[in-house]
């Protein structure tokens, strides 16, 4: 059996550490200022905060909107994986829904508010089109549809990666013994999808529930309660304890949606072998969801193909006479570029620093006998848990004063945090599914824990490390609500200096830089994917 020695504790020591101090006492402390008027503990910022009807508003409305938006998405998403998995459409099909319906992953969600004002808007595309405005796009509508294109990737992902391991053999027995074609439906895909598809649900409510990049662009008078702690900590008047409050109200749904998901656990399916069989053609099926699947795809890339035209016509909507003059600007104006680089500096020192880290703290999990490495689940969970912009809040109050605030590093370690379960998972079950006896077998060997891990870990676990990475890399790059109350003047990012270019109506300015970040995530993805994929290919001809 693997035995303890000191290298192990050497690396859990710090990893351990490291979220004690960026996230169990930030949070504690700003728990604690919750209670706080002055030096006086008291309950009655929470008193106060109930009593007030703008904030008892906000609350009702973001759950209102969150909860629509939430069953527009899974259902849409359902569908749409359905159309992937369970039916015969064209393979070309298939994989446009699947790079059309992610594509908005990599742009950053408070640009999603500004092309849905150039599309739905009174000078928008879609207006100019049928010479009037459908509906009024800030406030509800707005949110709604911004929530439904924002979360529907993340479901779509959800769904389809469940759907591939649901055995199609079942359907063929279904349709031997002449079920109906409803009685088959549920017993052979829905039963088996019921725990993802509560998931789903919860997921984007959560995710709709906490972010403030949408109501940010696309809100207008609506008020959500996102937009009530931006206001209460970055407003005209600063209130830090109704902050504090507004930040524990957002953290109740999150936890509770976690109590749901592990509820719905016991709904997940699992087969001991997936079998897999050939689909059974049926042409009106095929043709209603190939039409289904361009419609919803057409509707992303039109809505998105806004941040295309406006930056590169003379004076939308007015001139559209081709031009590369913004651009140009942009690329002119220092104080962009330098934006654009500290993203990018960001975004790269997120992603080394994070790998490191999440990679550390699942090996020391997975395959070593060290005491206390639950610790690292507990973690897990509790980043899993906490709202981007709660953690961000509790940065600014445990961390005001100090030399930190306002640094990169803050930012930095904020985003390890806060994007730190789904790659610690990743590696987790990659690290779990190696041969346990490896590490056993090396030590016998006399050879040393971290030669073992250099020379027999590491390269069975690469592929893994680049979608690791990636991951890092794109959720820094977009993220807004995680560092909105961190940035400063001096370490401000592209994805936080769009809020400010709003103020100025610099729409132009706002789509160069995004078209900035969608080319730079894509160049990422694209090389981690092609890395990932030729390194296989390689060990495949090898073998």
């Amino acid at each position: 059996m693997l035995k303890t020695n000191k290298m192990m504790k050497l690396i859990f020591l710090p990893i351990l550490l490291f979220f004690l101090l960026f996230l169990i006492v930030p949070l504690l402390y700003m728990f604690w200022q919750s209670f706080k008027i002055g030096n006086v503990l008291t309950f009655q910022n929470y008193i106060d905060a109930l009593s007030n009807i703008e904030l008892r508003e906000a609350f009702i409305n973001s759950f209102k909107v969150s909860f629509v938006a939430s069953v527009v998405t899974t259902i849409l998403a359902f569908l749409l994986a359905y159309a992937v998995h369970f039916t015969t459409i064209h393979r070309h099909t298939k994989k446009l829904v699947q790079v059309g319906i992610t594509l908005p992953m990599l742009l950053p969600t408070i640009t999603y508010g500004f092309v849905l004002i150039y599309t739905f808007g009174n000078q928008g595309i879609l207006t100019k089109l049928i010479g009037q405005p459908l509906f009024t796009i800030y406030g509800y509508n707005g949110l709604v549809i911004g929530y439904v294109l924002y979360t529907l990737p993340v479901a779509f992902i959800l769904m389809q990666n469940s759907m591939q391991y649901i055995d199609k053999r079942f359907l063929l027995v279904s349709m031997l013994m002449r079920d109906h074609s409803l009685r088959r439906f549920y017993h052979t895909v829905f039963r088996p999808m019921l725990g993802t598809i509560g998931g789903a649900f919860i997921l984007t409510f959560i995710l709709s529930f906490t972010d403030f990049g949408i109501p940010a662009s696309v809100g207008g008078n609506y008020r959500v309660i996102a937009t009530e702690l931006y206001q209460a900590m970055l407003g005209s008047i600063v209130h830090f304890e109704r902050g504090a409050v507004i930040s524990v109200f957002m953290l109740v749904p999150a936890i509770l949606g976690v109590v749901m998901l592990t509820i719905l656990e016991r709904f997940n399916f699992q087969y001991k072998q997936v079998g897999q069989s050939e689909l059974v053609k049926h042409r009106l099926r095929d043709v209603l969801f190939t039409v289904y699947s361009i419609v919803c795809v057409a509707v992303v890339l039109f809505v998105f193909s806004t941040m295309f035209i406006v930056p590169f016509t003379k004076g939308y909507p007015y001139d559209l006479s081709f031009t590369l003059e913004h651009v140009q600007n942009v690329l002119a104006e220092k104080d962009l570029t330098k934006v654009y680089i500290n993203s990018l500096i960001v975004a790269v020192l997120t992603a080394v620093l994070g790998v490191v880290i999440t990679f550390m703290s699942a090996l020391l999990n997975a395959r070593t006998p060290l005491k206390g490495k639950k610790s690292l689940d507990v973690a897990s969970m509790i980043t899993n848990t906490v709202p981007g912009m709660v953690l961000g809040l509790s940065y600014l109050f445990f961390f005001n004063g100090t030399s930190l605030k306002g640094t990169f590093f803050i930012i930095i370690a904020c985003n390890i945090v806060h994007f730190f379960t789904t790659p610690y998972l990743m590696a987790k079950n990659s690290l779990q599914k190696m041969d346990p006896t490896w590490e056993v077998t090396a030590e016998l060997l006399r050879d040393s824990w971290l030669k073992t891990i250099v020379r027999i870990i590491l390269p069975n676990i690469r592929a893994t490390i680049y979608q690791m990475f990636s991951y890092y890399f794109l959720n820094a790059m977009v993220t807004v609500s995680g560092v909105i109350f961190l940035v400063s003047t001096k370490t401000m990012l592209v994805s936080t200096r769009i809020k400010e270019l709003q103020h100025f109506a610099k729409y132009t300015d706002i789509f160069v830089l995004s078209i900035f970040i969608l080319c730079t995530n894509l160049i990422v993805k694209l090389g981690c994917d092609y890395i990932t994929t030729h390194k296989e290919k390689v060990e495949e001809i090898s073998k």
